[in-house]
Parts: structure tokens; sequence; C-alpha cells
């Protein structure tokens, strides 16, 4: 469900905050928990370390990435595969013809 536009995107002020100050330094990344927080146009072209529960993944905020939330692009889980005997089967096969 998405937030009401009475309301407007929600933005983390201490998140806008790093952002602004960060302009003025030449500090590579900003490290948040913050995946909730919205991207707005004024943090395009900054980098962001956004915790994924176990790690921080590196995101790199462009234009198309605006009005999306930054836990968007720091997944939380990790597909392996599906596993069974028809995938294995599939994974000799190739081995085989490789």
């Amino acid at each position: 469900m998405s937030r009401s536009l009475k309301k407007g995107p929600y933005v983390d002020q201490r998140l806008l905050s790093k952002v602004l100050k960060l302009e003025k330094s030449n500090k590579t990344a900003i490290k948040t928990w913050a995946r909730d927080c919205t991207i707005i146009p004024e943090m395009v072209g900054f980098g962001f370390s956004v915790h994924n529960g176990k790690h921080f993944i590196d995101v790199f905020a462009t234009e198309d990435m605006v009005g999306h939330r930054l836990g968007e692009f720091s997944p939380t889980r990790k597909f392996i595969k599906h596993g069974g005997k028809k995938q294995k089967e599939m994974e000799t096969k190739k081995k085989t013809q490789a």
C-alpha cells in the first residue's frame, strides 16, 4: 500500500541532513539502516550503504530510482536454486554437454 499524496514521500530527516552535508565534503557513501526512506531528487548521484539485516549493500542513486525506497535495492533474501531430482538431472546434462 502506498503512502497518501497528502502526506508526501517519507524521507528520513537524519539521512537527508547527511546528504546535504555530503555535498560539501568528499565522503564516498552514507551508511544507513533507513530502508523505508524514499529516494528524492536531492539524493541522485550519491552512494548509500544500505543494511539488509546482515551486511551493507552499496547502492548508487540514479534518476531512475527517484520515488522508490532504498530497501528495494538491497535484497534481504538470497535465492540459491530450486532443488529436487529434476534439477540435479538438468545440471548433470549441462555439465556433460559442456
